[in-house]
């Protein structure tokens, strides 16, 4: 069985239990695949949490949940150093982040400190305990939720840490046809107790080496640092896109491009992944915010202003 069909097993999956959230389950997996991390944002009761389950079920990894309150250290994430009478010495007790999928539930419900925390876990790939280094699992993977409606008590995240997601997605409310569904299918027993994994760790981590070899070709990453250099002298953009963003954004045209069963890059992967990638790396001149204008909304004007690259020799 080839790698596009357990990929595409693993979307049967979240078909199953999401009614009409095609797009972010795909996302999901976009970023899954290009090693990656998601922030999930919007009102409680739409999936969210639903979807890193179905996520987590669907691979034989190590899920771990960590639910984010205000009084939550950054020792009860990454671990502690416990002694041990019997030897004398100390030992590391690992923290939920030693796991392979983590669920990092309402993340701006807790301090900046443990915020911190979880966030160089997901940069470094480690964590560091009483001066020592240890590494993370592999594959490791977060999906962060935050609500973007209740901000008493809450640190929203800064810019700087923002950047550290490689995807930032929106649920959204259901159609009237799918909320049905959802109370049909779940009027006795829930979908997702029925799932079972379809996609073992060693088969995610291939998969994850494979779309790193996804060719994309030159101009196609000239476009990318056009859109990019684009959020860096728009009028109405304070702060834009650092080369981390078009990095990022090389990344997800891969991992799609490879769940669409391609092994090359096409311009239109970037048209549709850069208000994804690009839009929450962006600080917006407050004349724009007052104005009513977006980041997601300036991002489309930016990506319908700049030229998509075409070989001249299909011309």
């Amino acid at each position: 069985m080839s790698y596009n069909v357990k990929v595409e097993n693993v979307l049967q999956n979240i078909r199953k239990v999401m009614i009409g959230k095609e797009e972010p389950a795909v996302l999901s997996l976009v970023a899954l695949l290009a090693q990656g991390h998601v922030l999930l944002e919007d009102v409680p009761g739409v999936g969210k949490t639903m979807l890193v389950k179905t996520l987590a079920k669907s691979l034989d990894c190590d899920f771990r949940r960590i639910q984010f309150t205000p009084d939550l250290l950054p020792s009860d994430v990454t671990g502690v150093s416990i002694f041990n009478p019997k030897t004398l010495e100390f030992e590391f007790r690992g923290g939920p982040i030693l796991g392979n999928i983590i669920l990092a539930d309402e993340i701006n419900r807790t301090s900046p400190k443990t915020q911190s925390a979880l966030l160089e876990a997901m940069e470094e790939n480690h964590v560091t305990v009483d001066g020592n280094t240890i590494p993370l699992a592999r594959p490791f993977f977060v999906m962060a939720t935050q609500n973007p409606i209740e901000y008493e008590g809450t640190y929203p995240l800064p810019e700087a840490q923002l950047d550290r997601f490689i995807l930032k997605l929106h649920m959204g409310y259901p159609t009237f046809v799918e909320e049905m569904e959802m109370l049909t299918r779940t009027s006795q027993v829930h979908p997702i107790d029925s799932i079972e994994a379809v996609l073992t760790k060693q088969e995610l981590e291939h998969i994850q080496d494979e779309v790193k070899h996804v060719y994309i070709d030159k101009n196609v990453q000239h476009y990318i640092i056009d859109l990019t250099t684009s959020t860096r002298t728009h009028p109405q953009i304070y702060l834009g896109v650092s080369p981390r963003g078009s990095i990022a954004l090389m990344k997800a045209a891969k991992a799609y491009a490879f769940i669409l069963g391609r092994d090359y890059v096409l311009p239109d992967d970037v048209k549709y992944l850069a208000p994804y990638v690009l839009a929450h790396r962006i600080i917006l001149r407050s004349e724009a915010r007052y104005s009513g204008e977006t980041a997601s909304d300036v991002i489309a004007m930016i990506i319908e202003q700049t030229e998509i690259p075409i070989r001249k020799e299909l011309l």
